[in-house]
């Protein structure tokens, strides 16, 4: 496929089940690469940013000023021929460049307009994201052949408008475009708007201080303009009685897949990776196989892995790899486990003790809460994760004689919460 990255998948798996044993898991490692410089721009990418332009933004005015400026930022990173369009949000969705509901071209012109426009942005009434989101699909839908992809930014909670709103409207831009979210302040909801992120394939993140808007707007932007194919499958056949359990990304954001499985054939789903430039996603799969019994002790392939294009006929194949099961009454080997397979297992232990922890908090489980962020302190120590574990302490103090604590943190709590979900690099990069 010209213009597109060459993928390739390795499989990480535990080698053997003990007999009787039912489940397999393995870790499936897509790269893509092989992209030329310049070489993204052979498909046009389609950009929309989603600014919070609510009254809470002028508390402190600095975030308003900092949005205005990284805005600006990420239209001056635009590359010439990019549609896009600037979108204010408060309790309703408004342009702000162009005043039409339509993308333009990113071109000296249309770029400096865009920023005049941006200036005059004034900070007033409500906040309802669903709004926001609904604009930027019918902003996006039309340019199906386009790389779409959208940033919204937010200092508040979703107020304006019922839950079941921002649900549905979530739910109607999935598999249009991807969006990247962006919380300013403290004052925002970190699973309100991980909703977004988890069904759209971004990322999220936390920018306390106003000032570093600007470069992580502009990171953003440099990112999509990275992208070079986009609407990636991750197709999953099974064979011989198999069926999949789940399946999880796991690098470089956890995000459990499982509901969002779309029926391609007998026995097949696709699973939604999103866009891809040159880059690694890391993808943990689960199956539940039946033991051969006619052959206990033999190997086989329950399972067929795939990276796909969809094209309206079945798919264009992009990369395949197998995922093999084999039994043994060999204990020593049957309780081997896969360092890779080890490695994501125990980051999602890790994730899920940190939410398990917050959760409590929340309800005013002091207890629980503390007992569940010294347990993801406990695990990232043990897996070396030397980023996480100085995030955790931040937030939850152990003393010599094991004692233990919350500390009195907001800012700590929130950057916990949207960092439990990304995986950070431990030890020497592989196969990357």
């Amino acid at each position: 496929m010209s213009g597109a990255p060459e993928f390739t998948i390795e499989i990480n798996q535990n080698a053997y089940l003990p007999m009787g044993g039912h489940e397999v898991h393995a870790v499936a490692h897509i790269k893509a690469s092989g992209l030329p410089t310049g070489m993204a721009s052979a498909r046009r990418g389609a950009e929309v940013i989603m600014v919070d332009t609510s009254g809470s933004m002028d508390f402190p005015s600095s975030k308003l000023k900092a949005a205005k400026q990284a805005t600006k930022a990420a239209i001056d990173t635009l590359r010439d021929g990019t549609l896009f369009a600037v979108v204010s949000g408060t309790g309703m969705a408004s342009m702000v460049y162009p005043f039409d509901e339509v993308l333009v071209p990113a071109d000296d012109r249309s770029r400096k307009e865009a920023k005049r426009e941006v200036d005059k942005l004034r900070a007033r009434g409500g906040t309802a994201m669903g709004q926001w989101l609904l604009m930027a699909r019918r902003l996006l839908e039309p340019h199906r052949d386009a790389i779409r992809h959208a940033i919204l930014l937010t200092d508040g909670k979703n107020e304006s408008e019922r839950e079941q709103d921002l649900a549905e409207a979530i739910a109607y831009c999935e598999g249009v475009f991807v969006c990247d979210c962006r919380g300013i302040g403290l004052d925002w909801r970190v699973d309100e708007v991980r909703k977004i992120s988890n069904a759209l394939l971004g990322d999220i993140g936390l920018v306390s201080e106003p000032a570093d808007l600007v470069a992580d707007f502009t990171k953003m932007m440099e990112n999509a303009m990275g992208k070079a194919v986009a609407d990636v499958a991750l197709r999953v056949r099974t064979i011989n009685n198999a069926r999949v359990k789940y399946v999880k990304q796991t690098y470089p954001v956890i995000d459990d897949l499982t509901a969002r499985r779309s029926e391609v054939g007998p026995n097949a789903g696709d699973y939604p990776t999103g866009s891809w430039g040159g880059e690694s996603k890391h993808y943990h799969i689960c199956l539940e196989v039946e033991p051969d019994e006619v052959n206990p002790g033999g190997k086989r392939r329950p399972c067929q892995v795939s990276v796909v294009l969809p094209d309206g006929s079945g798919g264009l194949e992009l990369a395949k790899a197998g995922i093999f099961a084999q039994w043994t009454d060999d204990e020593e080997l049957s309780t081997r486990i896969n360092q890779e397979v080890a490695k994501v297992t125990g980051r999602e232990k890790l994730a899920n003790a940190v939410q398990e922890g917050l959760e409590a908090r929340t309800r005013g489980d002091e207890t629980t809460a503390t007992a569940r962020l010294v347990q993801a302190l406990e695990l990232a120590d043990e897996a070396g994760d030397e980023h996480t574990a100085k995030l955790l302490r931040r937030v939850v103090e152990v003393e010599a004689d094991g004692t233990s604590r919350l500390r009195n943190d907001e800012e700590g709590m929130m950057i916990i919460d949207v960092e439990s979900h990304k995986t950070a690099r431990v030890g020497p990069p592989t196969r990357d």
